[in-house]
């Protein structure tokens, strides 16, 4: 099995979702680009049957970018599929993406059908959609809380229609990474055409674990991740497209390879979060603005000495120009002299010392003591 992992973004699809975050097409067309740039393999460019505006997204996301796969979500109905296969009519490499409930709580309690009809209704749209494209995926809505014998039989059914792609998505966030992973592996070893189609993964971050479910997905042998810029998406939002690719790439030993430019993550992440109006917590993940940044002393003292004390990372590997040293009153004597030495000055020790002293009065007070701030203290 290659270790190559695709990387799917849904940011203009799920990420879309978040309530006042929608976008225009030409924002959507921008965003798109950077993508490409960016390096993902497939773009999910929107959702066409469910207005008019989505429909012209896929359709002009599809003439601007050359590299990804644009990707369509349909429901398992034929109108839907219809339209997404209209949509996609530019796209270079088109993807269909339909599908339908998998777990008992959908089946009864959304569709008021039964598993037979429910397996039917799967088979019926693969083959309708491979009428507009050879290339479509399924996804199992639920399958977090799907029963794993029928979740076998269902991925079994639409590879053999046509899939070629088949998601089993953790539709609320329920799963825990070990239950997840082990979901994916027990897939991989009942379903026997399993190797005629890629299994993908689509966590949502309810319980706060989509990142680490997404990773487990892959550790159990998926080969496509379906997320998000910054995370966004319904509810508590997605897996971060930025988080999984770093996890990757730190931990070299797990053997994982994608196609992404990471030194373009925080250019994108600042980009979607501007237009979406959203901004980034402080704290994130990767593109957070603390991310890099160090406050305590002691952590600056051993930074200073070392950046591989407190960092995992590389801030350029990312797109962040440098990691940050922030004077505060927990900022020890070798923060602050660091800092004076970036503005040209030196001093001994006892001056230093004395120095010191009013900086943590000024920074008790000024709670962030800034270049300025110390412009003033030394004359």
């Amino acid at each position: 099995m290659s270790n190559r992992i695709y990387i799917f973004d849904t940011t203009l699809r799920d990420g879309e979702q978040v309530p006042g975050c929608q976008l225009t097409t030409d924002e959507k067309v921008q965003v798109a680009i950077q993508l490409e740039l960016l390096g993902v393999d497939v773009i999910e460019a929107g959702f066409p049957v469910s207005s008019p505006g989505d429909f012209r997204s896929v359709v002009e996301i599809s003439k601007a970018v050359t590299n990804p796969t644009v990707c369509a979500l349909s429901r398992a109905v034929v109108g839907d599929i219809d339209a997404a296969g209209e949509a996609l009519k530019h796209a270079k490499r088109g993807r269909i993406h339909t599908g339908i409930g998998a777990s008992d709580i959908h089946i009864r309690n959304k569709f008021g059908s039964t598993r037979e009809a429910i397996l039917e209704q799967a088979v019926r749209a693969v083959k309708h959609a491979r009428g507009y494209v050879d290339d479509v995926e399924f996804y199992a809505e639920d399958a977090g809380r799907a029963d794993l014998d029928f979740l076998c039989r269902l991925t079994e059914a639409v590879i053999s229609a046509g899939a070629t792609v088949v998601n089993i998505p953790d539709t609320t966030g329920y799963c825990l990474p070990s239950q997840y992973g082990d979901k994916i592996k027990y897939i991989y070893n009942n379903v026997p055409n399993v190797d005629k189609a890629t299994i993908s993964i689509h966590c949502h971050n309810d319980l706060g674990l989509a990142t680490a479910n997404s990773l487990a997905g892959i550790m159990g042998g998926a080969r496509q991740i379906e997320c998000t810029i910054n995370g966004i998406g319904e509810r508590a939002g997605n897996t971060s497209l930025e988080e999984v690719v770093m996890a990757m790439k730190v931990h070299k030993e797990l053997g994982f390879e994608t196609g992404i430019d990471t030194t373009r993550l925080y250019p994108v992440s600042q980009l979607v979060s501007g237009l979406m109006r959203m901004p980034v917590q402080a704290n994130k993940a990767i593109v957070g603005r603390n991310a890099f940044a160090h406050s305590s002393g002691i952590h600056q003292d051993g930074h200073l000495k070392h950046t591989e004390n407190y960092e995992i990372m590389n801030p350029l590997d990312v797109g962040v120009d440098k990691s940050l040293i922030i004077l505060t009153a927990r900022s020890g004597r070798h923060a602050l002299r660091h800092r004076l030495e970036l503005l040209g000055y030196r001093y001994d020790k006892p001056t230093l010392d004395t120095i010191y002293t009013r900086f943590l009065d000024m920074a008790d007070v000024r709670k962030e003591v800034n270049d300025k701030d110390l412009m003033e203290l030394v004359r």
